[in-house]
């Protein structure tokens, strides 16, 4: 008999979770029995429940505050979120826990579940992983969302192909994105990149912003902070063409379900808009596309220049060949996609 309670160790990032989410949703959908709880960053939680804790996909998840911890290792408040989130895993007693992350501190996390059973790939990404495994399964497939279906699959013992995803919808955050959107057509730009190899130049984004509003969308930088230095470089860049979005990731999804459109890089914004079924244009430089661009069924367009060199080091400096895709690349895409 297949394990009925399932624990899913994906932590983070926005991006990440959401490349998750489809092996999980194709569990559901064939064993809507299971009980299949989560471990994420709070940040991310939102993708998985509502503000309420219920979830579409997972049945609750538990909070992994790694920031804090990172930030203050050896403080009094990381000890306690540790102890709580070891006690909470354990007496939820999993008969299985799959580690959908491949790094050292997922795989401790999964182990403080104590499972009846921990698997995780064969070749993760930090080796020293899989010394905590029970059982490791080679990876499988192009795409991470095809790799983590594959791996979720041979977890459980069934055969899953990705599914699409539905996620949960905020009350306050649907009035607001209905209020801030109204009649407009807008163009969420998601200039921000995980590091600087990956992030689109701001001025060639402020560009964009010019050529959008000329095209009758209104451009709007999405931001996490007031204080976000990249936004405000593309609003100056844009010459006021653009405008900021400060909203958290429910705020997010809000705004992108009444968005006609995203630009953007290598990104979590450019994964949801993906997961949400968003007309997007990708801009992909140091990263693969075929193993970690946009997932979907929305119309898109991927723009990687073939001199791209494929590479996950996190340098600051913009990758060459991203840098070479000009303006004029990016607004033909936007045609090609909305017509």
């Amino acid at each position: 008999m297949s394990a009925k309670r399932v624990l899913i160790v994906r932590v983070g990032a926005m991006g990440d979770v959401l490349h998750a989410l489809p092996a999980v949703a194709a569990l559901r959908k064939a064993e809507p029995e299971r009980v299949v709880d989560w471990v994420v960053d709070p940040r991310w939680a939102s993708l998985l429940v509502d503000d309420e804790g219920h979830g579409i996909v997972v049945n609750r998840v538990h909070l992994a505050e790694t920031k804090l911890w990172s930030k203050a290792p050896l403080s009094l408040a990381t000890l306690r979120s540790i102890g709580r989130l070891r006690r909470a895993l354990r007496e939820e007693r999993y008969e299985l826990v799959v580690d959908m992350q491949g790094t050292l501190r997922s795989a401790v996390l999964g182990r403080w579940a104590k499972g009846g059973e921990f698997v995780g790939y064969r070749d993760p990404r930090e080796a020293a992983a899989a010394k905590l495994y029970g059982r490791t399964v080679a990876r499988r497939g192009a795409h991470v969302v095809e790799q983590n279906a594959a791996l979720l699959g041979a977890a459980c013992g069934v055969a899953l192909e990705p599914a699409a995803v539905e996620l949960p919808h905020e009350e306050w955050a649907d009035q607001w994105a209905a209020e801030l959107v109204g009649e407009r057509r807008v163009c969420v730009l998601a200039a921000s990149a995980g590091w600087g190899a990956k992030q689109w130049p701001v001025e060639r984004y402020g560009e964009m912003a010019k050529e959008l509003r000329a095209m009758g969308f209104t451009p709007m930088v999405n931001a996490p902070r007031k204080e976000d230095e990249v936004a405000a470089a593309v609003i100056e860049a844009s010459g006021g063409a653009a405008e900021m979005v400060v909203c958290n990731v429910a705020g997010l999804t809000a705004l992108l379900r009444r968005a006609a459109l995203l630009v953007g890089g290598d990104s979590g914004p450019t994964h949801l808009a993906a997961a949400l079924g968003v007309p997007l244009v990708a801009l992909y430089g140091p990263t693969d596309p075929v193993r970690n661009g946009p997932w979907g069924a929305g119309p898109m367009h991927v723009l990687r220049d073939a001199g791209s060199v494929t590479s996950h080091k996190k340098v600051s400096e913009v990758e060459a060949g991203l840098a070479r895709i000009a303006v004029e690349q990016v607004v033909d895409a936007v045609r090609r996609v909305v017509g």
